[in-house]
């Protein structure tokens, strides 16, 4: 194979794989302390669009990032209230988050900017700027490094270092901190951990405050770096590819990693077949392309949710006994 389509195919798995890898580990640090979050997609979303609002306002990338960071922290909040205050239905609350940000950020829009729900697109200033680009340059001369190393894994944002540091970040976290040992304690059976004198509360509402962090940098990093503006529904269902690729990983942040880099990499070759002539059979239809990864999330969802063993107590209200 061309060294330089490597190259760009590896850039492009990694470009796209990196909003999927932060809602991934959002979804890890949820779920391991026992509350199921199918609100990746809204809250994402509403990250999204939140980042995009306040930097075609103010021009101030970090702001934009902070105010993203405030919405995806207060989205996981009032989930926490809703389930682990109140006891709610957890998945009905997470459906009610999706499609209430599907919709607000709709409404949002047309009422703020007048563009059928869209953003102004952001000015370079706001955007994420790549990194390592002169190194990326001074490679490119080099046989086979140059090709894959430089134009491969040098020259992205901030936010894909970020993801990929966040990985091994999170798994230290959860299997090698005490805090990592009661977080998966609470998701396996939080009587134990309410007995030994913990609050099962706390450590959910922990959890689901890192779960906001990382949602909104995943939806910050669509409009601050993927796209110039909002779009509305931009999020195309990357929050439930991203619970697939972390049942797929079997609630382990490594391994959800790699189902994620599938997944990119599924949606970088779809991108690069659109136009290809397969002989005897004509042009690869776009639609079916475009539907690969989508078509893989609903076969992983099928064939390995059964096979992959859940937190124990995940889904369950913990009601302390008076």
């Amino acid at each position: 194979m061309d060294e330089a389509l490597i190259g760009s195919l590896l850039a492009s798995t990694l470009r796209v794989s990196t909003p999927l890898i932060l809602c991934a580990l959002a979804a890890v640090l949820s779920e391991r302390s026992g509350v199921i979050d199918l609100g990746l997609e809204g809250k994402m979303l509403m990250c999204a669009f939140a980042a995009a609002s306040t930097g075609a306002l103010t021009g101030s990338m970090g702001l934009a990032l902070l105010v993203a960071i405030g919405v995806g922290v207060a989205l996981s909040m009032l989930h926490g209230y809703a389930c682990v205050s109140h006891t709610g239905d957890q998945v009905v609350m997470g459906m009610a988050l999706t499609m209430t940000a599907m919709g607000l950020t709709v409404v949002l829009g047309m009422a703020w900017f007048k563009q059928g729900g869209q953003t102004p697109p952001l000015s370079d200033a706001v955007r994420l700027a790549p990194l390592f680009t002169g190194l990326a340059a001074r490679l490119q001369g080099v046989p086979v490094l140059g090709s894959v190393l430089g134009a491969g894994l040098l020259g992205h944002h901030a936010v894909v270092y970020l993801a990929l540091l966040a990985v091994p970040a999170v798994w230290w976290l959860l299997y090698r901190t005490r805090f990592g040992l009661r977080l998966r304690a609470t998701g396996e059976n939080p009587a134990m951990v309410d007995a030994a004198g913990l609050s099962v509360r706390g450590l959910r509402y922990t959890a689901l405050a890192c779960n906001g962090v990382l949602c909104a940098l995943a939806g910050g990093t669509l409009v601050l770096a993927d796209n110039p503006a909002f779009v509305p529904n931009m999020t195309a269902g990357r929050g439930y590819m991203a619970l697939a690729a972390m049942i797929f990983g079997k609630w382990h942040p490594v391994r959800a990693l790699w189902a994620c880099l599938l997944f990119g990499f599924l949606d970088a070759v779809a991108i690069r077949l659109q136009g290809v002539v397969i002989p005897g059979l004509g042009p690869v239809p776009v639609q079916a392309i475009q539907a690969l990864p989508y078509v893989l999330t609903v076969v992983l969802l099928a064939g390995f949710i059964g096979r992959s063993r859940a937190p124990a107590a995940l889904g369950t209200p913990y009601v302390k006994e008076r």
